[in-house]
């Protein structure tokens, strides 16, 4: 067998231990300032990235290090509170391991969120926007020896966010009442900010939001058949002049993260809800 899959596997036997056996339907994946919605998880097992054989662990501002599975939203689900990145020197293969456990685990939906930068001047602090696209500066993770035990050398992208779930959604947040965008998000490595040029370059190119995040594991559930969800919650106004006043600051971007996270809690709630 394939050593990588070995390592999936043997992750996936000892969450599913800790499970009972239970298999959840949804993943999701929490971003920076946004794992309270861990808290909403009812009948929660905990478990800490550490515990899990071949697992890496978390080391970015806000993002505790756990496994949640519970009952949310009606439907049992398996919740990542605090994801890995590829600026924490972790390569392609362990940023988006986890997403190829829960896929094993047996989730047929992947729920992403995010912090952001908002590239769109309409896009104020506080708003959430809805992915329908993305563009990308990562290494692809599928670079390499084909995962054939889950999904086919060229995979498709066109619509590697679920149009079904986006519509939900939609109608979802009119219910609410919140204010939300929809738009394109722009993944980049990091660890640095953008400066002025490059955002104005990004936003040219069809960027709404900047980002360091989530596009991996979008790509690797799309391979594995799992239908995406994402969304982003704007924690700054992205800088386009060099000026002082414009600093950019890490703590910063969780407390606006966690400001807007009961809505962004709310609304996905309510979409998982509807599976």
């Amino acid at each position: 067998m394939d050593p990588r899959v070995e390592k999936i596997n043997a992750a996936a036997a000892f969450i599913r231990e800790q499970l009972g056996g239970r298999a959840p339907v949804a993943g999701i994946v929490l971003g920076s300032g946004l794992g309270k919605l861990a808290d909403r998880i009812e009948n929660p097992v905990v478990i800490p990235y550490r515990t899990i054989p071949g697992f890496p662990v978390s080391t970015a501002i806000g993002h505790k290090g756990n496994f949640i599975a519970g009952d949310f939203g009606g439907k049992f689900v398996i919740a990542m509170q605090g994801r890995f990145h590829y600026y924490e020197g972790y390569p392609m293969e362990l940023v988006t391991l986890p997403v190829r456990v829960m896929k094993t685990l047996g989730i047929e939906y992947l729920f992403v969120s995010n912090a952001a930068g908002g590239a769109n001047p309409d896009f104020e602090v506080g708003d959430l926007m809805i992915i329908k696209d993305h563009i990308s500066l990562f290494p692809n993770p599928l670079l390499g020896p084909n995962f054939e035990d889950f999904g086919p050398r060229f995979p498709d992208m066109t619509c590697a966010y679920d149009l079904e779930l986006i519509e939900k959604a939609q109608e979802i947040a009119v219910e609410m009442g919140v204010r939300y965008h929809k738009g394109v998000y722009f993944g980049g490595p990091g660890p640095t900010y953008e400066t002025p040029a490059e955002v104005r370059f990004y936003r040219m190119a069809g960027a709404d939001v900047l980002g360091m995040s989530t596009i991996p594991e979008v790509i690797v559930a799309r391979h594995c058949g799992i239908r995406v969800f994402g969304m982003s919650v704007i924690t700054n106004k992205c800088n386009t002049d060099n000026v002082p006043r414009n600093f950019n600051d890490g703590e910063d971007v969780v407390r606006a993260a966690d400001a807007a996270a009961d809505r962004m809690c709310e609304l996905f709630t309510r979409l998982i809800s509807t599976l």
